[in-house]
């Protein structure tokens, strides 16, 4: 075959150009399909970039859901530990507050 890109010769199995490095075969992020050309899949109608970005968003949100756990943990043993000195009103405020953010 043909690279698209400088017309050099490559294998009809190589993924990439040997001369210019341009892709020749993708892979489809849902069913794993390959295929000559990128933007959609052939075989389930993916649109390769919207799949992509949709994985991405859920990683970034999975990923703030677990910072904000850590933030909740380490606030709640920081007040635990400074308890003698705030008499507990942190812990309390923390309490009240914490129960009417879940509820809303």
């Amino acid at each position: 075959m043909q690279c698209p890109k400088c017309g050099s010769e490559a294998r009809d199995i190589a993924r990439f150009c040997p001369r210019c490095h341009a892709t020749l075969r993708y892979q489809c992020p849902a069913c794993r399909n390959e295929q000559r050309h990128g933007g959609t899949c052939d075989k389930c109608g993916v649109d390769f970039l919207k799949y992509i970005s949709a994985v991405v968003a859920a990683k970034q949100a999975e990923a703030d859901a677990a910072h904000e756990r850590l933030e909740q943990n380490s606030n709640l043993m920081k007040n635990l530990l400074l308890t003698p000195f705030t008499l507990g009103i942190p812990l309390l405020r923390d309490l009240f507050m914490g129960s009417r953010k879940s509820r809303s």
